[in-house]
């Protein structure tokens, strides 16, 4: 599977769970760790921890490997590593304190407008 396709499954079910603020970087000519990162905030841990779990599950769903789940403990931030899609999910003060898209800002967005709707 591509790593578009996954990036797909993994914004339409952030976007199911109601993820606020779904963010998808290409990443590819800035890092050598993935293709995308993928960053949204929630307005609780329960809710942190509840798309980051229908992520793996419709990762696990479609056959590609989850390689790490980090922070379900406190569900401040949950980081998702799916090899060549990162996910970041983050309690919506935590993602204000890191600034990842400002880490990243030479990194493009992809436009997503199609699979949040």
């Amino acid at each position: 599977m591509s790593s578009q396709n996954k990036l797909e499954i993994v914004v339409k079910a952030a976007a199911s769970k109601r993820a606020n603020n779904i963010v998808a970087l290409n990443v590819r000519k800035v890092s050598l760790m993935s293709d995308y990162f993928v960053i949204m905030d929630a307005n609780s841990n329960r809710q942190v921890k509840s798309i980051a779990d229908e992520i793996v599950d419709q990762a696990e769903e479609n056959r590609f490997e989850v390689q790490q789940v980090e922070g379900k403990d406190t569900a401040k931030w949950i980081l998702v590593d799916l090899g060549d899609v990162i996910v970041h999910v983050f309690q919506s003060d935590e993602r204000e304190y890191y600034n990842l898209e400002k880490l990243w800002s030479d990194a493009p967005s992809v436009n997503i407008d199609e699979w949040t709707k």
